[in-house]
């Protein structure tokens, strides 16, 4: 099933659910019974955030030319969680 626009001269526009091929020109509307003309209208698309973008774009980036490591990066000193001082010794 696919929705379908029409716009009825006297009451406004109405969405009516067909079948998809079957939408005829022109329909009868609902509140006045009166011919209403199909309207094309553009799809209801969703849009993603700059921020998915952005991560999509350097996915893509990446996936054709892959960054090359030649070194492994330094080591960072982490200090210990201050509970693991707690934990028994052996």
């Amino acid at each position: 099933m696919a929705t379908y626009e029409y716009l009825c001269s006297r009451c406004g526009p109405f969405d009516v659910k067909l079948a998809i091929g079957t939408a005829p020109t022109a329909f009868g509307c609902p509140v006045c019974a009166g011919a209403a003309r199909r309207v094309y209208s553009s799809p209801g698309l969703t849009r993603t955030s700059h921020a998915v973008a952005a991560l999509r774009l350097q996915e893509e980036r990446a996936r054709e030319a892959p960054a090359v490591v030649s070194q492994l990066p330094p080591r960072r000193r982490v200090p210990p969680h201050p509970a693991l001082s707690r934990l028994p010794r052996p």
